[in-house]
């Protein structure tokens, strides 16, 4: 019995090896990534039992994936099988002031042709408290779209708790359809986590006195846009927030935010000076704030430990976040040095 369940498309990840740019590849490094699945090994190495719904091609790239789930602790017994192809994406690492780069090839991807006949709700939500799901899944076709709603109306008959990361991807949708369709789904939605701009992105709603391209970031207008945000969907107990300060893209500061009716916590403030992967950052976030409300410590413990565990995964090679709960309990107790542990 899964006590969290993710929904959304995994994908293949190919990387030029170190800094290479695509243009100069040679090769690749293959890992796997996804919004929710990241959400869900993260989960998972935190002693939280997960499971993952989604569709993937049944060959042998597909079976791979699902040993690589499994693998790594979750449930894979909602994943569905068939369709066309895997969907893929490439990722270039930046460097100082060079930005990195994604470029996506997940046309006709299996996850396209996921089915609600497909999914045994009964079975997928047995024992589950807590639904999770990203901005990407609605982005990607009208039938996703349809099949999630389909899940959210089944989480909400259960009174499971939802949340969503709003991940905004301009590639896949227009900031209108994103305004639109999201503003739909929010009547589901319990817990909202968003980054420095996703919300003026999909909501045309924005943290006042901040400028993400120079790095500043005002706490106090992430506050008033949280209750703002929570005024504007009621559903939507508390709202989350990532707080980067790219300063290159080696280095960025990194912190988070969380707002609830009880009042507003601030993580620590980590100064990230060597950045070895910030893919899945903002799913690393996520999972941690999953856990560390699933753990009934209240919200500053919370977006401490959300903060803390995304801090880490910058330091981690591939989506996932290869961290346990006790490396990031070590990393808030301020055991930051990077000393050898012997």
């Amino acid at each position: 019995m899964a006590r969290v369940v993710t929904f959304g498309e995994i994908m293949m990840r190919l990387s030029p090896p170190l800094y290479t740019r695509f243009t100069d590849a040679k090769g690749f490094e293959m890992n796997y990534g996804g919004g929710a699945a990241n959400v869900a090994v993260s989960l998972a190495k935190f002693g939280i039992n997960t499971a993952h719904i989604t569709k993937l091609p049944k060959n042998d790239f597909g079976e791979a994936c699902v040993n690589e789930l499994r693998g790594r602790g979750v449930g894979t017994s909602a994943i569905v099988r068939g369709g066309e192809r895997m969907g893929i994406y490439y990722a270039e690492k930046g460097a100082a002031q060079r930005p990195g780069r994604v470029i996506y090839d997940r046309k006709n991807s299996s996850i396209n042709e996921i089915s609600v006949s497909e999914l045994d709700f009964d079975k997928i939500f047995d024992g589950a408290e807590w639904f999770h799901f990203t901005g990407i899944s609605p982005a990607l076709s009208q039938n996703v779209l349809d099949v999630l709603i389909a899940v959210l109306k089944e989480t909400k008959r259960r009174g499971i708790t939802v949340s969503c990361d709003l991940n905004y991807r301009k590639k896949l949708w227009t900031n209108e359809r994103a305004g639109e369709v999201m503003s739909n789904l929010m009547q589901y939605v319990t817990v909202l986590i968003s980054n420095e701009e996703d919300c003026e992105s999909v909501f045309g709603l924005y943290a006042s006195d901040s400028d993400i391209n120079s790095g500043g970031i005002s706490v106090d207008g992430y506050k008033s846009l949280a209750l703002l945000l929570m005024k504007a969907f009621p559903s939507i107990k508390s709202t989350a927030f990532t707080l980067r300060r790219s300063y290159t893209a080696s280095w960025n500061g990194w912190g988070g935010l969380f707002v609830d009716a009880d009042g507003e916590y601030q993580s620590r403030y980590y100064d990230i000076s060597v950045i070895v992967d910030r893919m899945g950052g903002g799913d690393a976030f996520a999972a941690g704030l999953i856990y560390g409300l699933l753990s009934g410590n209240g919200g500053q413990y919370a977006v401490e430990f959300a903060a803390a565990a995304s801090c880490l995964k910058h330091t981690v090679q591939g989506d996932f976040n290869n961290v346990t709960a006790m490396e990031v309990e070590t990393l808030i107790s301020g055991g930051g040095s990077g000393r050898v542990v012997r």
